[in-house]
């Protein structure tokens, strides 16, 4: 038997990219065009940003704490939210949440030592870069990190808020973003965070200047292993 994975999604392009993940890999284990039983439930962004721009986090985690109930009803066996940012407010979840979860930044901080990297450039939403998200999973594990500098961070802030949760990025905006990741490299990073869920539709090894730690696959990859049981065939 496998497990049912419950998606609480938040932006569209990045749940979207977290299952089709789940349903395109799963036939690594289970053959052609087999994956887990999955289903996503998602409140409107704007719900959640007109929170994160109020600093509300109880209201961040009353909407996924919503999307969990519903999900556990719909009979998943555990939770992932393709999203970064409002992990901030997964604490303050976990007591209340009907399901367990699997937590994005400490799938991506494992990933990273198992790929011998020990400190990470974070690139994300103004939100998740001033948060403990990644630093306290980061630490937990023995690694370092660095945030971009204001100026780099309200840059990335924009192109991922008025770019890629809208399915868009002009060319120059991806040349933005890996100028950034430079300079991240030039600050002694040996690595970076694809730590907003769209950054991997712009973003990866072929093109940046730092190896790529893509949150939304690495994620995807998580719940399949713990959705059938057992790591990549």
């Amino acid at each position: 038997m496998t497990g049912h994975v419950g998606i609480v999604a938040c932006s569209a392009e990045g749940a979207a990219l977290c299952y089709r993940t789940i349903c395109l890999e799963g036939a690594a284990w289970l053959g052609p065009h087999g994956h887990p039983e999955v289903s996503l439930h998602s409140a409107s962004l704007a719900r959640y940003v007109a929170c994160l721009d109020q600093g509300d986090r109880e209201g961040v985690a009353a909407l996924m704490l919503a999307s969990a109930e519903r999900l556990a009803a719909a009979g998943a066996d555990f939770l992932i939210c393709p999203d970064n940012t409002i992990h901030a407010a997964l604490p303050l979840v976990l007591p209340r949440s009907p399901l367990p979860w699997l937590h994005i930044a400490e799938v991506v901080a494992d990933a990273a030592r198992a790929r011998g990297l020990r400190r990470l450039g974070l690139l994300g939403t103004r939100w998740l870069v001033e948060s403990d998200v990644y630093p306290d999973a980061l630490r937990q594990r023995g690694l370092g990190w660095q945030r971009p500098d204001a100026t780099g961070a309200d840059e990335v802030n924009r192109i991922i808020m008025e770019e890629l949760v809208r399915g868009q990025c002009r060319e120059e905006s991806t040349a933005r973003l890996r100028e950034e990741i430079t300079t991240l490299a030039d600050g002694g990073c040996d690595g970076v965070v694809l730590g907003c869920t769209e950054l991997p539709l712009v973003l990866d090894d072929a093109n940046s200047p730092l190896p790529t730690l893509d949150s939304t696959r690495l994620l995807a990859r998580a719940a399949l292993t713990r959705a059938l049981g057992s790591p990549r065939p």
